[in-house]
Parts: structure tokens; C-alpha cells; sequence
């Protein structure tokens, strides 16, 4: 567990022990003058007892502020992210200048302290009143069931809409929500087939179900799914089966901007350089997709890039490196934290009622809003690769309308 900015218990007792050392000290230098017999002492009065004073286990009080914890992994394979999100947490609260919430790491990776359901339960035990993350959908089911048991939400950067509901809200950029944007963009410039590449397992079923019904609710018509797994050659194997179903008018990758261009040139000898590949927000999270080649022309749904820009400038400046994209998902969770702090008094339950607001809330990736589901719902924009670069070709909307 770190804590930035608070005064640790050791410094306390360490004060204390220096205070001790010195009287000690000082009576060891006395020296009693030979002379009369001293008096008789008499009793002590309660009033003139010294006063002991309290130590305390675990984090200090503080009335003055409202206790959040932000549970990420700070060690082990995912710590790079975890400490980038912290450090995003830390950014927030220094652009705010929020005097108001108290931010806790908690670190759910840590051998031997119980994994993400130890530090659920020792965020709670010190006062937690809000978690902010985990990370991983397992650590999520993991913290749930303690959370909802002490009445504390859970506002989680997990996209695995699995695990939402019941007092845990996801941050996560949901696969479905992209596709839908991303297909409906398409179907805008007059695209009227389309075929997909996915992968196996549950992201790949997610975003399956997701094309379908976005197709199906655009007026077009999906020709061909080809799924494949995530070995060398399973993607252009998959993008072979797919050209016997060609011509097509766009193809859904469903996967990294690096399996996409592994796809790209078969995909394109079967249906014509002018078919138009589609991404779905696993784009927007890879660095140099827009300079793989086979991807000139494709178009990918993601959160807005502009704000996310200047805040990467902003952290290297700090922190001395690059952010990871998913960062930005802590500065808006505290964004949004200390919105609803105005109304959210320290020492009292989180009012979790506020996070299902229907105007949402603004952040760096844009407007988002919680469904009732737990979800957040995300005003997306697409992007177009261009000349080694990304464009939007459609910005994102800045609100939810009535």
C-alpha cells in the first residue's frame, strides 16, 4: 500500500520516541545536591497524569477528507500499467486541487497479502468509503462480493461486461460499443456489405455478437464471419476462407492494428484495394498502428484523442516516461470522483446514486454516462488512417441528448 502526502504512523511513534530519549537524557545529566532529606512525595492528581498518546493501527484519521482506494496491480507482469494509472490518480488530484478526497494505493498483485480481495478488505477496514479499479476482470469478481457487503461501489477499469451490476460500474472501453460506431459509420458512406475477421474466446464472441446486431440494425448485410486463433498464420488462414465469400464492401478486424495488417493484404486481393478495413477501440490503445502497412484508408471507433494528448505531454513532464493509453481511465474516475465530492461529505457513504447522472460526466476520453447496468456508455469518435497518420473523420459528440 502507498499513500502520497500523509504523514506515516512511523514518523508519529518516531517523535514520540525522540521525545522519550531526550528526558531520559536530561535526567541522567542531573546531579542532585547533597542537602536535606526531600519531602515526602504526594499522589499524583489525574489532572497532573501525563498524557499517553494514542497510536493507532493502520492509516491516520482524517475528518477533513473524503477516503477513496484505487486497488491496481503495482507489482508482477501488469505493474507497468497499474503504477501508470496511480500516477494518472496523483495527476488528477494535483489539476483539481482537491482538498477533499484522499486517495489510497492498494497494490492487488502483492504475494502473500491476499491478492485483490486482501487489499478490498484492507481499504475497507481503513475507511474506504470508494474503490477505484481493479484492473483485470478476475481481480474485479474477486473484490465484488466484499465491497457490496460493506455498501462501497466499485468503479472498475475492467471492460468485461461481465462482471458489472450490483454496485460495480465499469470504466473500460466496451468492444461492442465501438463496433456499433465504427459499423454505422460505414453504412454512412455507403457501405452495404460487410465481413469479419475475430478471434476466438470471449472478446472475439463479444464482438461477434456486437457486429451482427450493428449490421443487422444499419441495413446491411453481414456475407461472411470467420473466426481464428491467436497462432502464427490464424489470421490470414481465417482472411483466405473469407475471400471465397468475396467481394465485400468492409471487413471488421476485431483485434490489434497488428493482426489487422497481417489480414490486410489477403483481404484486399480478394475483394479489391478499395475494401475498407475496420477497427474496433483495441486500435486507439496500440502505439504506431497508424503506421503498419495494409492499413491506409481503415477506419477504427475510439474515445477522443485530443485531450488525452495534451495530458500525455503533461505526464512525461512529471513522471519522466509515457503514459499508458489505458491511464487515462484513473484521471477520469478521479475527475469524476471529485465532481460528486461536492456533494459527498467526509466520514459519510459514497452517494452512488450520482454516477447514474443522465447528463454523464467529461473527462479526458470524452463524455461517458453509466447505463443502469453499470456500463459506461461512451460518446466515441472514428478515425481514419491517413498518410502515416490518424484523422477524424468523425468527431465525437460532446454529450448525451434527451
Amino acid at each position: 500500500m502507498a499513500e502520497a502526502g500523509w504523514i506515516s504512523q512511523r514518523r508519529t511513534v518516531g517523535r514520540w520516541a525522540a521525545l522519550a530519549a531526550a528526558v531520559l537524557l536530561s535526567a541522567c545529566q542531573t546531579v542532585i545536591p547533597r542537602g536535606a532529606e526531600p519531602a515526602p512525595e504526594r499522589p499524583v492528581t489525574r489532572a497532573e497524569r501525563p498524557v499517553t498518546p494514542q497510536v493507532e493501527a493502520g492509516l491516520p484519521r482524517d475528518v477533513n477528507r473524503s477516503r477513496v482506494a484505487l486497488l491496481v496491480p503495482l507489482t508482477g507482469p501488469n505493474a507497468g500499467v497499474g503504477q501508470s494509472i496511480a500516477n494518472a490518480t496523483m495527476l488528477a488530484l494535483l489539476d483539481t486541487q482537491n482538498q477533499t478526497v484522499r486517495i489510497t494505493n492498494y497494490d492487488t498483485a502483492a504475494i502473500g497479502s491476499g491478492g485483490a480481495a486482501g487489499a478490498a478488505r484492507r481499504a475497507i477496514d481503513e475507511g474506504a468509503q470508494l474503490i477505484l479499479g481493479p484492473l483485470l476482470s478476475d481481480d474485479v469478481r474477486a473484490v465484488a462480493p466484499i465491497a457490496r457487503a460493506a455498501n462501497v461501489p466499485v468503479i472498475s477499469f475492467s471492460n468485461d461486461i461481465g462482471v458489472a451490476g450490483s454496485g460495480v460500474y465499469l470504466m473500460g472501453y466496451i468492444p461492442a460499443q465501438s463496433v456499433e460506431r465504427v459499423v454505422d459509420f460505414a453504412r454512412s458512406r455507403g457501405v452495404q456489405t460487410f465481413a469479419g475477421l475475430v478471434p476466438n474466446g470471449l472478446y472475439g464472441e463479444r464482438a461477434s455478437t456486437a457486429f451482427l446486431r450493428a449490421v443487422e440494425g444499419a441495413g446491411g448485410q453481414v456475407v461472411s464471419l470467420q473466426t481464428y486463433g491467436r497462432t502464427a498464420g490464424g489470421v490470414a488462414a481465417a482472411a483466405q476462407r473469407l475471400v471465397a465469400k468475396a467481394p465485400y464492401g468492409a471487413v471488421l478486424v476485431a483485434d490489434a492494428g497488428s493482426i489487422a495488417a497481417a489480414a490486410a493484404p489477403v483481404v484486399k486481393r480478394g475483394s479489391g484495394a478499395t475494401t475498407r478495413l475496420l477497427g474496433t477501440e483495441l486500435w486507439n490503445t496500440e502505439s504506431g498502428v497508424a503506421a503498419r502497412p495494409g492499413l491506409a484508408g481503415a477506419w477504427f471507433a475510439s474515445v477522443p484523442n485530443t485531450l488525452y494528448r495534451q495530458y500525455a505531454v503533461k505526464y512525461r513532464s512529471r513522471f519522466g516516461s509515457a503514459p499508458y493509453r489505458l491511464s487515462s481511465l484513473g484521471y477520469d474516475a478521479v475527475l469524476l470522483t471529485v465532481r460528486i465530492a461536492r456533494d459527498w461529505r467526509p466520514g459519510a457513504a459514497f452517494p452512488e446514486s450520482k454516477l447514474r447522472e443522465a447528463d454523464g460526466f467529461a473527462g479526458l476520453d470524452g463524455a461517458f454516462r453509466f447505463g443502469r447496468d453499470g456500463i459506461a456508455e461512451r460518446a466515441l469518435e472514428v478515425q481514419e488512417i491517413r498518410g502515416g497518420t490518424t484523422v477524424t473523420v468523425s468527431p465525437a459528440p460532446t454529450g448525451f441528448g434527451k
